[in-house]
């Protein structure tokens, strides 16, 4: 980024807003009718109450109070319009977090979360909102040409991911989740060693304090999933496969080549000139 575009991306992420665990003012589902003796009913029944619950926010002021998620979800969001990022109590747990655990497993696995929904504001769609969460081009146009460059050798990493036998991840469909995971993940590393500056480095269960930073963030991403499902995520979901969304941050990063010694030869080997960086 050149210095005028750099500066109105501070602006946007000094105006970040931040909401934690729950909202000031609860849902109200008194009139949610709950029956204790049928899941599908109750699964209609919820569908119904939030599809007159959202009708009858039409033609009304959006509210920049509400919560897009509930306070169990164990997930996290980016809001463009609002220019927020919300993370619910359900994600402040393990795998993510562990108030038990060493900070470099937290760094890595809710560190990267957070970093992951603040490059959200910067991917490929969020990049096109301004602070205020108007859609309005900010950037100089050599800046936006050389990410869009930068974007392109991204989707072109993903797109040649073979995640099942002849099934290729979609690389322009997950395009801006891709660019979020690789980009949180290089933003907690650099925050977590400027938290563990000058501070003693200890070895745990055999790993390096570096090592376990990468540990907890791909246990973060562990999943297990049908072929089926499988198929049906890569042509719909614009979030890579588990495997995808560890190895291929993992292999763009030179810290995780020092941290386990990562040689040429190795699976997880990638020359230097085909590592994309992009924030």
């Amino acid at each position: 980024m050149g210095n005028t575009t750099k500066k109105k991306a501070l602006e946007k992420l000094s105006a970040f807003i931040r909401k934690l665990g729950y909202p000031d003012k609860w849902r109200n589902y008194g009139k949610l009718n709950v029956s204790p003796d049928s899941y599908l009913e109750n699964h209609i029944a919820s569908y119904a109450f939030e599809f007159v619950r959202s009708m009858k926010k039409i033609g009304k002021r959006p509210d920049k109070k509400e919560w897009g998620m509930t306070p169990p979800t164990v997930n996290a969001y980016y809001n463009p319009l609002f220019t927020e990022i919300v993370f619910p109590a359900g994600i402040m747990q393990p795998p993510f977090f562990d108030p038990n655990t060493d900070d470099a497993v937290n760094y890595g696995a809710i560190g990267a979360v957070i970093g992951h929904e603040l490059t959200h504001g910067f991917d490929d769609k969020g990049s096109t909102f301004d602070k205020n969460g108007e859609m309005k081009n900010w950037w100089a146009k050599s800046d936006r040409k050389l990410f869009l460059k930068k974007a392109k050798g991204l989707i072109d990493q993903y797109g040649k991911f073979e995640a099942l036998h002849g099934v290729f991840v979609n690389g322009k469909l997950t395009i801006g989740e891709n660019i979020a995971d690789l980009g949180g993940l290089i933003i907690a590393y650099h925050a977590y060693q400027k938290a563990v500056r000058g501070k003693e480095r200890k070895i745990i269960g055999g790993f390096t304090q570096e090592q376990r930073f990468f540990l907890g963030a791909a246990y973060a991403e562990c999943g297990q999933a049908r072929e089926a499902a499988l198929r049906q995520q890569i042509n719909t979901d614009p979030h890579s496969p588990s495997e995808a969304r560890v190895n291929l941050p993992l292999a763009n990063m030179t810290e995780f080549y020092e941290a386990f010694g990562v040689k040429e030869g190795d699976k997880m080997w990638r020359p230097e000139k085909d590592r994309v960086a992009i924030w």
